[in-house]
């Protein structure tokens, strides 16, 4: 299995249980795991009513540019760049695509 179509399906895996885990919430909202392979575009939307307000909400938004990772926007408690390593994607192929380009060769992780 090449790279990417291994890092296609672990993302899938990361977000989709996280989207599970947050449609367990009480809070009246949905969460639902979005899937784009053709474009390389993966995220967990958040919809519904929260009490009051209406909630429409992007937690998790990972791209896949060529065989990087790219996590674009990550509202989560341990953070998503975590379960990808823990679920099998290497380090080195993870850029967090929301630290400014200044200051990711200091986060431990790929610069681009």
């Amino acid at each position: 299995m090449d790279t990417r179509l291994k890092y296609q399906n672990i993302i899938k895996s990361v977000l989709q249980n996280h989207a599970d885990c947050r449609a367990t919430l009480p809070d009246g909202y949905t969460s639902q795991p979005i899937f784009d392979d053709e474009r390389g575009q993966y995220l967990v939307l958040d919809m519904g009513w929260n009490g009051d307000p209406y909630l429409h909400a992007t937690p998790i938004h990972v791209i896949l540019i060529g065989d990087k990772v790219w996590v674009q926007y990550d509202d989560t408690e341990e953070g998503v760049a975590t379960d990808l390593m823990q679920a099998g994607v290497s380090r080195e192929d993870i850029v967090l695509g929301f630290c400014h380009p200044k200051i990711r060769q200091h986060t431990g992780f790929a610069v681009a």
